[in-house]
């Protein structure tokens, strides 16, 4: 195997929650020198780095006191050399600190300026507080999710925090690098939570079109209507989840399952839904999760089990793929995707600051370190 994919780049991060510490997770897995610059509270205490937080692994920091002049004269230094930076402060903050594109791109002019908000850097409520949960309900994600009848269920921070915002920031970023190089013109990339997660909606949108989807949830064929596609409990409490949707698959789980009864032939049939889902409902009480899924393997219906984070970790295909691993003894998926030529990183916690180390590997003196209070 080689290098990483990504090796030789730097990318600068401010510290942040969520969706901007993802993104830098996911560049530094795949070969990026990500430096973390973390702000420090009044009185120069650094914030905490939690050692335990997988969003944080594979890279250092060096907290700096961004109202000190000096400490803004040693980002513009740092990233001057840098390929790429990710902030996600509210639009106008970066550029309050005299950090902004003008300025960085300014010093830098092939940097890719990585900019991750909940609703963009325009627009009415671009400088709105908000969370995942509000982002995804204005893009149109939130309304889609949930059972008929019942109100919209977050899919805790999934569709907008990552989903729709640091893998959207990932990939503009990277995108922007390619161009960079190519042409040695950097740019800034606006990622906002809103119109990533809306993007993850587009084949929903096509299936509207086509006149193939409700703007009810619940009532469609992914949206835990159909009897052939949903998750169900078993005798001990715990859960299946079955995703039979086409004719081979669903027509061989009727067998492996002994329904013979002409009603199930009308697959497609919506209105029979909710009396056959009832049925498998029963069906499925009645064996334990374990005996399903020993009845049902090696059969063609696309059936899996529904896995907590330990029974997850400890799963044999799980184990085989080598998709989660244990650093600095926190169990956390593995870096993904995976290359036939390339490495990914192998996960280093976050360990102890060294401010005063990566100032000096950076090209600071001792004086310029005792400066900024280090």
């Amino acid at each position: 195997m080689g290098k990483p994919p990504l090796s030789g780049i730097r990318v600068v991060e401010f510290a942040g929650i969520g969706p901007g510490p993802f993104a830098g997770m996911m560049l530094a897995d795949h070969g990026a020198e990500v430096i973390r610059i973390d702000r420090t509270r009044p009185g120069g205490l650094s914030l905490a780095i939690d050692a335990k937080d997988p969003l944080l692994r594979s890279r250092r920091s060096v907290s700096l006191d961004l109202k000190n002049p000096d400490a803004i004269a040693a980002v513009r230094r740092i990233v001057r050399d840098a390929d790429a930076i990710i902030e996600g402060f509210r639009p106008g903050v970066m550029e309050r600190l005299g950090l902004g594109p003008d300025v960085l791109l300014g010093d830098n002019p092939r940097l890719v300026y990585g900019r991750m908000t909940g609703w963009g850097q325009t627009g009415p409520r671009a400088h709105e507080p908000g969370h995942d949960i509000n982002y995804v309900a204005l893009s149109g994600v939130l309304h889609a999710l949930g059972r008929a009848g019942e109100k919209p269920t977050p899919p805790i921070n999934l569709a907008g925090d990552f989903g729709g915002g640091a893998m959207f920031l990932a990939f503009g970023m990277l995108a922007a690098l390619l161009h960079a190089q190519r042409t040695g013109e950097g740019q800034v990339v606006d990622a906002a939570m809103t119109e990533g997660s809306s993007v993850l909606m587009s084949m929903m949108w096509g299936f509207r079109a086509m006149g193939r989807w409700r703007d009810e949830r619940g009532t469609n064929l992914l949206d835990t209507a159909a009897h052939f596609y949903d998750t169900y409990e078993t005798s001990d409490g715990k859960y299946v989840s079955l995703g039979a949707i086409e004719p081979q698959f669903y027509a061989e789980f009727r067998r492996v399952a002994g329904l013979d009864d002409a009603k199930w032939d009308r697959q497609m049939d919506q209105g029979g839904w909710p009396a056959l889902k009832d049925e498998l409902t029963a069906l499925f009480r009645t064996r334990s999760r374990d005996e399903w899924v020993a009845l049902f393997e090696g059969h063609d219906i696309c059936f899996a089990p529904v896995l907590g984070f330990d029974e997850a970790r400890a799963d044999p295909h799980n184990v085989a793929r080598g998709a989660f691993v244990e650093a600095g003894g926190v169990s956390q998926p593995a870096p993904a995707p995976r290359y036939s030529v390339s490495d990914t990183v192998v996960p280093q916690m976050a360990g102890a600051r060294d401010d005063a180390g990566l100032l000096r590997e950076l090209g600071f003196g001792d004086a310029e370190i005792a400066a900024l209070g280090h």
